[in-house]
């Protein structure tokens, strides 16, 4: 058999003791201005924020789990939990745009005409929380392309950047025309935004939960390359699956009747997995005659 493990984690670590730090000081701003000028909006905001922290936490737990060593309890380790902070940071970005769109949805039928010093205090507020969420989501902006628990943080950081813009906005065209209306409207607006953003990350990472073949492997590519092979006649139980946001496992039985090669035979396989489709980890099992029920119908080699 052949089993490649070839890992190469980003360290975000830094990025997140930072993004931690600064929100967490954040929160404290937002919640000391709130209670100063008595304002409902920056205490809600202030909780609505720390929210950010917990799923700036739930990041960092995920890629501090997968760095756990296997054991013969858990022989690849936590390596899922980063997956698993992923589908979490989408849920609670939903949820939070829920009560979002929910709280706007109240202001559009009973509007906060609440003006002068307490709503430029919200409007000074949501601009350093613009600077803060823009900062710490670009402390993330290398990794969201390439993994799903990055990618996580990164939007959870960028949505409220730009709910604290929309703040702003809103804020000083009220405080100018008097459109009170204007704050709730741009609220929606956001959260529709954000929901369409997120869900896709919700998507994939609740397909990855359910060993689900990561969105850029072409799984029937796969099976034709093994196919292909010199000498194989079939290929069978072929599973792909993602260990972790950033590692895909592999196994597959390979039937060849007349097989007569040694390990350089298998160790091209788990390099040309590795290279034409970023496969980290692949188990290959060679038999002569099938001894399973095949888990999928793949057709044999012509």
């Amino acid at each position: 058999m052949s089993h490649d493990h070839n890992h190469a984690p980003a360290g975000f670590s830094k990025a997140f003791a930072i993004g931690i730090a600064l929100n967490l000081v954040f929160v404290g701003v937002e919640a000391f201005y709130g209670w100063t000028v008595n304002s409902l909006a920056l205490l809600a905001d202030a909780g609505h924020n720390l929210s950010d922290v917990a799923g700036l936490v739930l990041a960092w737990g995920g890629v501090l789990a997968g760095r756990l060593q296997p054991n013969p309890r858990h022989t690849y380790g936590w390596k899922k939990g980063s997956i698993l902070a992923a589908f979490a940071n989408a849920l609670l970005l939903l949820v939070a745009m829920g009560a979002l769109g929910w709280e706007a949805m109240g202001r559009l039928t009973s509007p906060d005409v609440s003006t002068g010093h307490e709503g430029a205090t919200v409007m000074a507020v949501a601009g350093v929380g613009i600077l803060i969420n823009s900062a710490t989501a670009l402390l993330f902006m290398r990794g969201r392309d390439t993994d799903l628990n990055i990618r996580g943080a990164f939007l959870h950081m960028a949505a409220d950047a730009l709910v604290s813009a929309g703040v702003v906005v809103a804020g000083a065209l009220t405080l100018w025309m008097g459109w009170h209306w204007l704050d709730p409207v741009v609220s929606l607006l956001i959260a529709a935004v954000i929901v369409w953003g997120t869900w896709s990350l919700f998507k994939q990472s609740l397909h990855l939960l359910f060993d689900g073949v990561p969105d850029d492997i072409d799984p029937q590519a796969v099976h034709d390359y093994l196919a292909e092979l010199d000498g194989v006649q079939a290929v069978h139980d072929l599973h792909i699956w993602a260990l972790d946001t950033t590692q895909t496992a592999m196994t597959a039985h390979l039937v060849m009747p007349t097989w007569r090669q040694d390990d350089l035979f298998l160790k091209g396989i788990a390099d040309s997995l590795h290279e034409r489709f970023e496969i980290t980890h692949s188990t290959i099992q060679i038999v002569r005659e099938p001894f399973t029920t095949p888990c999928r119908s793949w057709g044999t080699k012509k």
